[in-house]
């Protein structure tokens, strides 16, 4: 935790007494929850995205999915660490750390990466220091820290959720993703929590594409995977998981084999060659191979300039206005915010991202749109959608193991839903690893309905 809300306690005895007249606003009612210190809050916490630069800064309002979660009568327990500005500051940097918040751990090492970058919102699930948490992804941040920390996660289709009030990154890929002991209770906390806002026009995507419900409604069991259909995309992602997760994961496989599913291996992203980095997580691919217009970071570092400016005109009591103001005062706290290599071992490369953005001076070129259209369309149709449609086959959900950051990155940059569920814990890390459900946009009702069948099969097997 980096910060506890000075006001949970007479908002929970406020909650409970609401519960005992008999007004029950929701499932999540009187319900302690915590969020990742880049989605603001109009009370007497700190928004920072765990930098110095913004501590003290006043936000305009609630953000979005604060305010619905206030509504169903949720309590804000406080914000979770993170890796700080969402990990868009330094290519090389310890993960889960920041200047404000310094380094979060995981409980089952200690001394190991523990995802992120919302890794304090994953941990303080996996503690139980909150039954749910919030956290956000452009490329990662919510699957990666969930499945290191064995609890669910549910990052959403792009536009579900409005990312109003969220410090921002890249509006193409941003989105506000759940975290849960079980997969029940991230799926309640989405309930809450999406929906249209007219402060964020990319929700508006999602008319004619939600429940008439809500999402909890598609929760199941077991009993629903006998004539489901998953894809095992081999060659572009599971051959990259080690042999003990490949080995206990296919055991996984099996068992829902075993339920009534059927199982099509080989289901590969079409041009996985030239968009799945072959030594790792990389969304700066396209530039490796020489072709910066094949980029997911090409258009990430531009947004970032742009959105964060944006954001930064609707706060009070700051200075820090654009992204040349959060260089320069890095520069002028250069050992605790590592402004240059080195400086802090917790940023190695020092604010080397930063810098790239402010480079851009948010010039919307000709590579930009090269790049965009690039990444989208060979992940999209060309992509996830192309691997759903394999031969004769129409499947329901891509299973990946999500230890594989290629595999969310090819959703990230679709902005198309997962959802990670907990397998095993490694022998040789300690650190656990998951099983994700991957689909088309706006198929989070479907990932949910097959994910919780998974999990009860699990939960049912041992």
């Amino acid at each position: 935790m980096l910060q506890v809300n000075p006001d949970a306690s007479k908002i929970a005895r406020k909650t409970d007494a609401e519960r005992a007249a008999g007004l029950v606003r929701s499932p999540l009612h009187g319900i302690p929850f915590v969020v990742k210190d880049n989605i603001a809050s109009k009370d007497r916490l700190e928004t920072a995205a765990g930098s110095l630069a913004l501590v003290g800064s006043i936000v305009p309002r609630d953000s979005f999915v604060v305010a619905q979660l206030r509504k169903a009568g949720a309590v804000l327990l406080g914000k979770s660490t993170l890796s700080e500005w969402a990990d868009a500051r330094s290519s090389n940097y310890s993960e889960g750390y920041s200047a404000a918040g310094g380094q979060a751990r995981s409980s089952y090492n200690l001394t190991v990466n523990p995802g992120g970058s919302s890794s304090g919102s994953a941990i303080a699930v996996a503690n139980n220091v909150a039954a749910f948490a919030l956290g956000t992804e452009t490329d990662g941040s919510v699957i990666n820290p969930a499945e290191r920390n064995a609890i669910a996660g549910i990052k959403p289709t792009v536009g579900l959720v409005s990312r109003a009030g969220v410090v921002p990154e890249s509006l193409h890929q941003d989105t506000v993703g759940t975290f849960g002991r079980t997969l029940r209770d991230a799926v309640y906390a989405l309930d809450a929590i999406y929906g249209v806002d007219p402060l964020d026009n990319y929700t508006l995507a999602q008319a004619g594409k939600t429940p008439e419900g809500y999402y909890r409604e598609s929760l199941s069991n077991r009993l629903i995977l006998r004539g489901s259909k998953f894809g095992l995309p081999w060659l572009s992602f599971w051959a990259y998981a080690d042999e003990e997760q490949q080995s206990i994961l296919l055991q996984l496989i099996d068992l829902i084999k075993g339920a009534g599913a059927t199982i099509v291996n080989g289901t590969e992203i079409p041009n996985y060659q030239s968009t799945v980095s072959p030594s790792g997580w990389n969304w700066d691919y396209g530039t490796t191979r020489g072709r910066p217009n094949e980029s997911e970071y090409t258009y990430i570092k531009v947004d970032f300039y742009n959105n964060l400016l944006t954001y930064l005109s609707e706060l009070s009591n700051t200075t820090i206005r654009s992204m040349e103001d959060v260089v320069r005062f890095n520069d002028d706290h250069a050992y605790v915010e590592g402004a240059s290599p080195n400086l802090n071992p917790a940023f190695a490369s020092g604010q080397d991202l930063l810098l790239a953005s402010l480079a851009t001076r948010g010039a919307m070129n000709s590579t930009y749109w090269e790049a965009l259209k690039f990444c989208q369309q060979s992940t999209r149709e060309n992509g996830i959608d192309a691997a759903l449609r394999h031969g004769n086959h129409k499947l329901d959900a891509l299973l990946v193991p999500p230890d594989v950051g290629q595999s969310y990155q090819i959703a990230a940059q679709a902005g198309y839903p997962v959802i990670t569920l907990p397998a095993y814990v490694h022998s040789l890390s300690g650190m656990p690893f998951g099983l994700a459900l991957m689909g088309t946009a706006f198929s989070d009702a479907t990932l949910i309905k097959y994910a919780s069948a998974i999990e009860d099969l699990q939960k049912n097997s041992k």
